[in-house]
């Protein structure tokens, strides 16, 4: 496969044109004294950043579009060239692998998904190999070098080190990842934490685009959190900062995987969920698709377990607006299908639980398939290959 060479690295390496870099991709075109004032540096600064960035093609002066600013002589505004180079994200669940090809502003240009034929590290890499092959064919037809990949996978995963310490859903432990694809593929490889991924694209292309605070709460077959405190995405000492799923939320409830009880993930996950209604219903519903449409048929004990969970997901959120005071939550995952059956009881055990001005919270619904966590994968190779 082919490697980036000198040519495909980031322009300038310094602080300040990093800085400037992502302040015009998240919020551009933005005129040179508009990116300086949302940068916090000096115009002179951001003329020595932004030259060779031009220059390498990076950012693009809209001479045509010229603006006023306040005071002085009118500027031209400048933005970034999503053509300039594309980016490939995986996203692993236990069963498939989905890929996409972006371009250096995160949008979709190609999207894959091939089934996984087992779940071990030598089952799933040739899978990973091949899709990133053909998805390196696929940027032949734009004429345009593929510069990193990112890679996002559930669990436990140290960025800096490359490794998925634990992921459940793959039954993963200690896999040296990033080393394991660079090497197959010739690519730089970042790997991160699914939701963690998902919250760097929603902070520099999405709804959490000019907040200093905010988290990702997602619903589906776990339950996770990403935040972002003071405009960096927080991973913690440890790299498991956000495990809400693991946040007990009720007394003496059901047993969890991680060896507690009552943990929001134990109610509110589409297993646990599942799992409910049919110890409730009787019913032998085989998966949440089932357990949604028996709800959705109107029976009571069905709804019932929606409605619980839909509790335990409000006090949840109120647990992270409580400790972090966000200025948004953003819930997402393919929980959300059944957003309808516990929306209610979402907002109001939110609203009991939230103390003082946590309430005023603003909670935010955006359903996304797994084509935009793998875009989430890409949006951290991009922040890799700028140097954020």
């Amino acid at each position: 496969m082919p490697s980036t060479s000198p040519a495909g690295t980031f322009p300038a390496h310094t602080p300040a044109a990093s800085q400037i870099f992502t302040t015009v991709l998240t919020h551009g075109p933005l005129t040179r004294q508009e990116a300086a004032r949302r940068a916090g540096l000096s115009p002179a600064a951001v003329t020595k950043a932004v030259r060779p960035l031009i220059e390498a093609g990076f950012l693009v002066e809209d001479a045509g579009a010229e603006v006023r600013p306040a005071v002085g002589r009118p500027a031209n505004p400048v933005r970034v060239d999503g053509g300039r180079a594309l980016f490939a994200g995986l996203k692993a669940t236990g069963d498939e692998l989905i890929g996409v090809l972006t371009d250096l502003c995160c949008r979709i240009r190609v999207a894959r998904r091939v089934p996984l034929p087992g779940r071990t590290p030598s089952e799933v890499l040739p899978v990973v190999a091949d899709l990133v092959r053909e998805l390196l064919t696929e940027a032949e037809g734009f004429g345009v070098r593929v510069l990193g990949l990112g890679i996002a996978v559930a669990g436990d995963v140290d960025r800096t080190a490359g490794t998925v310490r634990r992921s459940p859903f793959l039954d993963w432990r200690d896999v040296p990842l990033a080393g394991l694809v660079e090497e197959a593929t010739g690519l730089p490889v970042t790997v991160d934490n699914d939701v963690r991924a998902l919250t760097v694209a929603e902070q520099w292309f999405g709804d959490g685009v000019g907040l200093a605070d905010f988290a990702v709460v997602t619903v589906g077959a776990g339950i996770g959190c990403g935040l972002v405190v003071h405009g960096r995405v927080v991973s913690g000492a440890h790299g498991v900062a956000g495990e809400i799923g693991h946040v007990p939320v009720v007394p003496d409830g059901p047993p969890c995987h991680c060896g507690d009880r009552g943990c929001l993930e134990a109610v509110a996950s589409d297993a646990a969920i599942t799992t409910r209604v049919r110890e409730v219903t009787g019913v032998p519903v085989a998966d949440a698709t089932d357990a949604l449409a028996l709800a959705r048929q109107g029976n009571a004990g069905a709804r019932a377990v929606y409605a619980r969970a839909g509790e335990a997901i409000g006090r949840g959120i109120a647990t992270v607006a409580n400790l972090l005071g966000p200025e948004r939550v953003i819930i997402s995952g393919e929980g959300l299908a059944a957003y309808d059956l516990f929306a209610g009881q979402i907002r109001d055990a939110f609203t009991a639980a939230a103390f003082g001005s946590a309430a005023r919270c603003e909670i935010r619904t955006r359903p996304l398939p797994f084509e935009e966590w793998a875009r989430g994968a890409a949006a951290t190779a991009i922040q890799s290959f700028v140097g954020r």
